[in-house]
């Protein structure tokens, strides 16, 4: 199934992603179900897909699209996970994961427009592959990864640079609001035998910035599961994001940087495209 958040009659809702409409769940599935969050922590998947074909048939026009999962619990981050960014970086090997946080309030919807801080020319786009934890827990081994997660999701990690790196500590620089557009919908695990098989490509006005196949993570999902899920119970509606490959603005020569105006997009294979514009924040 592809699914998707959305505003629907003027509320937060939630359904079934069908070519060029949407299948919003019963009202009464919707009751016991507040959010996609809820449906996952009951795992109720297959549930959804009996109350969204008996729902409403909504044109895919007709809704405000939200982040795939608005609320996560967890909104975890990881930082060079390719070779090509490590390089272009010019970071050290690292034997684990570097991982970071994002705030709820950072995440964003396909087709919503990312709004870059009036104070800053450093806006940088870092195109990802996602994953929501469908059954939730502790110390997971790698062989099960996969059984714990619900779905995948193309994600923007944009960030503004020179926050982040007024210090070591490079928090500030990717938590700002609205910031981290995540969609436009989950393509359930089924759906995708293979994720290693799947390719990521960024582009910033129809220009391929970013282009590498998922199978050249250095830390895998199933190591970044067993990694994670050691020092903090995963839950369903989690996300976590996998990193971004070379290519982003702040390494090129010279530095390139998104300003307003520009249309950014994630495609990843199976996965859609995520499409934002840039705008100022005043």
């Amino acid at each position: 199934m592809r699914l998707a958040s959305f505003v629907f009659e003027g509320q937060p809702a939630y359904g079934v992603v069908e070519d060029d409409h949407y299948r919003v769940p019963t009202a009464a599935f919707r009751a016991r179900f507040a959010d996609l969050a809820a449906v996952l922590r009951a795992g109720a998947l297959d549930e959804l897909r009996i109350a969204a074909a008996d729902g409403t048939r909504v044109a895919a026009d007709a809704v405000q699209l939200l982040p795939v999962i608005p609320n996560p619990g967890k909104l975890i981050c990881v930082g060079l996970n390719y070779k090509t960014h490590v390089a272009e970086t010019k970071r050290a090997d690292s034997n684990y994961p570097s991982l970071f946080l994002r705030f709820n309030d950072t995440l964003a919807a396909h087709g919503d427009e990312v709004l870059r801080p009036a104070f800053s020319e450093r806006f940088d786009w870092e195109g990802e592959l996602a994953f929501v934890i469908g059954k939730g827990g502790r110390h997971i081994p790698k062989a099960q990864a996969f059984e714990h997660i619900a779905g995948f999701a193309c994600f923007n990690d944009v960030s503004v640079r020179d926050w982040q790196r007024h210090t070591h500590q490079f928090t500030p620089g990717k938590n700002f609001p609205g910031t981290a557009p995540f969609g436009p919908y989950l393509v359930t695990r089924d759906e995708l035998p293979d994720v290693t098989a799947l390719t990521l490509e960024t582009r910033v006005n129809g220009q391929v910035m970013q282009h590498a196949g998922i199978s050249d993570l250095i830390f895998d999902i199933p190591v970044l599961v067993e990694y994670i899920s050691r020092f903090t119970p995963l839950s369903p509606g989690d996300v976590i994001a996998t990193g971004t490959p070379g290519g982003v603005g702040d390494r090129r020569e010279p530095p390139l940087y998104m300003k307003d105006g520009d249309t950014v997009e994630v495609e990843i294979t199976g996965l859609g495209v995520l499409r934002n514009r840039i705008g100022t924040a005043h």
